[in-house]
């Protein structure tokens, strides 16, 4: 084909109309794909980051290509109270938290942080994936936090740099690292620690300088953050069993269709067993690797601190909303 065009002159082959008709097509299609973007704390070797590829392959699958995940980890846009206001104002879809962190947006999540609330690991899942768990997950709308799904995060126990903890006495005068959570801060200053504040990201520095004498976490979190190399001392008291939640911004959630929301569910539910098998490799190679390297691992007797600690369910009961909570935890009932 020929145009004319002044003195100019323009041919358009049958093969560059085709061509054309295609490069609409594509730019049309791209513009179709819904991106949501996730940005979270951990390394790229955490367990939770390898589920949350996992669910973006998902979500690419069952939606055939017409939405996707764009992963930020490390921290890259922001610590995780930062990513959470993102979410509350739609300019982040997705993140992953502690549950410990929520507490500061809806208070039903601090029954997560009560120490031994729960009896094993099979009552704890059988809560995050029932009705308690979703109860607790759409609790955060109002405050524009819709939880998806509870990753499994391990159990909490203390680690020290100067001697062991082998029962409560042994945390007196020991300041103690803990998450931004009222709840973690009691129950520390409950068993006779006194209990210190610090983000993540500032902990190594804290524990070498001796701003704080240990801090208290799961076996995973001990070595790769490399806190080991400070602290010669985990003792696994195993005192909460505080989840990471998958959180989606409600302002985000609200735009997509039924089907999408449909789809995002799916995938994110599909991670959660994945994320949880591979969570159980990495808490026993973590644990075998500190203790290469030196730590020394003890298993205290976890009824003095149990004791220790009663006092604050005894706070709750005039709570009308968390003392439900606990005694419907209290309820669930788990064959092994």
């Amino acid at each position: 084909m020929i145009r004319m065009k002044g003195d100019k002159q323009y041919r358009i082959s049958i093969n560059g109309w085709i061509f054309l008709f295609i490069l609409l097509v594509a730019c049309r299609q791209q513009k179709e794909v819904k991106t949501l973007r996730l940005a979270h704390s951990l390394s790229m070797d955490h367990s939770v980051h390898k589920a949350m590829e996992y669910m973006a392959e998902q979500l690419a699958e069952k939606s055939e290509g017409k939405m996707r995940i764009k992963i930020y980890p490390s921290g890259q846009l922001g610590a995780e109270r930062e990513c959470l206001e993102m979410l509350q104002f739609g300019s982040l879809a997705m993140t992953k938290v502690s549950a410990a962190v929520m507490e500061g947006f809806a208070e039903k999540y601090k029954v997560f942080g009560l120490p031994y609330i729960f009896e094993n690991k099979a009552q704890a899942f059988k809560v995050f994936d029932g009705e308690i768990g979703r109860e607790i997950l759409l609790s955060g709308e109002k405050y524009g936090l819709r939880g998806l799904d509870f990753y499994d995060a391990g159990s909490r126990s203390f680690y020290t740099k100067d001697r062991p903890i082998t029962k409560p006495e042994d945390l007196a005068g020991l300041k103690i690292r803990v998450m931004k959570s009222n709840t973690a801060m009691n129950m520390v200053r409950a068993m006779g620690g006194s209990p210190t504040p610090i983000s993540w990201g500032e902990l190594y520095t804290a524990l070498q300088s001796g701003i704080v004498d240990g801090a208290e976490n799961n076996p995973p979190s001990l070595y790769l953050s490399h806190h080991y190399e400070v602290c010669r001392y985990y003792s696994i008291d195993e005192h909460t069993q505080v989840p990471d939640v998958l959180m989606i911004s409600k302002v985000v959630w609200d735009k997509l269709s039924a089907q999408e929301k449909k789809w995002v569910q799916e995938a994110a539910d599909a991670s959660v067993p994945y994320q949880r098998k591979l969570w159980d490799v990495s808490e026993q190679e973590a644990l075998e690797e500190v203790e290469k390297a030196g730590v020394q691992i003890n298993y205290p007797e976890k009824e003095p601190f149990i004791r220790e600690v009663q006092n604050m369910y005894e706070q709750y009961r005039t709570d009308t909303v968390l003392y439900p909570l606990i005694q419907k935890i209290r309820a669930v009932q788990v064959s092994l």
